[in-house]
């Protein structure tokens, strides 16, 4: 199933509290629940201003209602090519 990438921009977001980024977690997962299994969150990345998800779904329409539904903005979506890391460059 592909992986997108979801840039959500949350002024602010980085000052959340642990509280605050549970109900937020919690608000997703609920609307997870309700979209079924086609669509599935990874994780995500907490920065300042801005929240960088990865979602894996059949198509950027399921993401864009995901984030409808949850209230959450989609501000860039982006479908994942490659994933590479360290092992990347060893020679096989």
């Amino acid at each position: 199933m592909p992986k997108f990438v979801i840039e959500r921009d949350m002024p602010n977001v980085g000052n959340l509290t642990q509280e605050q980024l549970r109900e937020a977690a919690q608000t997703s997962c609920n609307v997870l629940m309700n979209l079924g299994p086609q669509i599935q969150w990874i994780h995500s990345y907490v920065t300042d201003n801005k929240i960088f998800c990865i979602y894996q779904a059949p198509d950027e329409a399921t993401i864009k209602q995901h984030a409808e539904q949850s209230g959450f903005p989609a501000n860039k979506i982006s479908r994942v090519k490659a994933i590479i890391d360290p092992a990347t460059a060893e020679v096989s």
